[in-house]
């Protein structure tokens, strides 16, 4: 479907813009959150903050289109007791706890919760054209806060999130983009007039993961896999996914993955052996995945009202590669991920990298 070009809005801008602010307050009182669990000796009373960043710019393929440009800021909570008493947790998030207990899982060894925020803009291939590009994916933006739970035991990790959100002008993706490509002396996309218009978005993510194999030499060298099967419900996207991970370096993390593929991708798993993190240690990566997509906001169009889309292929798979530092508390990954064409008629298959960036506090 082709059609309306959805005009700009100040005040629900204003009041996304204020939503984030408020997400980051939690984020902060969340990293805050460790007076009442410094004295807990059987768990790690350590949480992570990562910033992750994603451009096409990074991919080195010379594109500007497609999903171009995100963000995501994630708080991943020390070990828990428990989902709803944990002093670890600020009381909001206990609170807000007490209402999400069907996606918390039971039955495990360790547990952790994270809260994050993010944003995801996606654009046709030509800036220049200021109408309605008919045979492209559409002008889209999206504004998401998320709440996700990690529970361990062995080599089995469960992760489930919940999204919402929203999609369209006021997520601010002309602005974000308009403003970095003004930084970076770039060309303005000059279609967000036909960008999809306002809708709240939800989406529901579960992920297995299990650890199939880890061999490490007694110098610190070793390789592992980790395997994972899941999917997405929601207006936001539905699927079924299914991949792989390979991991090569010196003292790999005890963690089930490093590419940020997907949405339970920058969650980190409790972590059985804090001390294993003093000092330094690297590794490769190389990740698979693959979806069966059923729905997708951002090519198939607004749910409830008229829209541009396209047609979009059933079958996507990604690949993704990079490397990954740790020095002390720190951590720095970088990774280059390939997409398969998403739509008919699109002309380049998707390259875009991520820059993440960890601490513990």
């Amino acid at each position: 479907m082709r059609l309306r070009a959805a005009g700009r809005c100040d005040r629900p801008a204003r009041r996304a813009a204020a939503a984030a602010l408020l997400c980051a307050a939690s984020l902060a009182a969340a990293a805050q959150a460790r007076e009442g669990c410094d004295g807990r000796a059987r768990l790690a009373s350590e949480s992570t903050t990562n910033v992750r960043f994603d451009n096409d710019m990074f991919g080195g393929a010379g594109q500007d289109q497609g999903y171009t440009n995100g963000f995501m800021v994630t708080n991943v909570s020390p070990n828990l007791v428990d989902y709803r008493d944990d002093p670890c947790l600020p009381g909001i998030v206990r609170r807000l706890n007490r209402y999400l207990a069907w996606l918390q899982p039971g039955g495990y060894d360790e547990q952790n919760m994270t809260l994050g925020f993010g944003q995801a803009l996606f654009t046709p291939a030509d800036p220049k054209r200021a109408d309605l590009v008919a045979d492209d994916r559409p002008y889209a933006a999206a504004l998401l806060v998320g709440s996700g739970y990690n529970a361990r035991k062995g080599g089995h990790l469960r992760t489930s999130q919940i999204r919402v959100g929203i999609v369209g002008p006021s997520a601010l993706g002309e602005q974000v983009q308009n403003g970095w490509h003004d930084l970076i002396g770039s060309q303005r996309f000059l279609g967000w007039d036909h960008q999809l218009r306002d809708e709240p978005v939800l989406q529901l993510v579960h992920e297995r993961r299990r650890r199939w194999q880890r061999r490490e030499s007694p110098a610190g060298w070793g390789w592992d896999a980790v395997g994972h099967w899941g999917g997405s419900l929601g207006n936001f996207a539905t699927y079924a996914n299914t991949g792989m991970e390979w991991r090569f370096g010196y003292r790999l993390p005890d963690d089930f993955g490093t590419a940020p593929l997907r949405p339970a991708g920058e969650n980190m798993a409790p972590v059985a052996s804090p001390g294993r993190d003093a000092g330094w240690a690297a590794h490769l990566f190389l990740a698979f995945d693959a979806r069966w997509v059923l729905h997708d906001i951002t090519l198939d169009g607004n749910t409830f009202k008229s829209s541009h889309s396209v047609d979009r292929r059933p079958l996507v798979a990604d690949v993704g590669y990079g490397l990954a530092v740790t020095r002390g508390r720190w951590k720095f990954a970088f990774a280059r991920s390939h997409r398969t064409r998403e739509f008919e008629g699109q002309r380049e298959a998707p390259v875009y990298g991520s820059f993440t960036i960890s601490k513990r506090f």
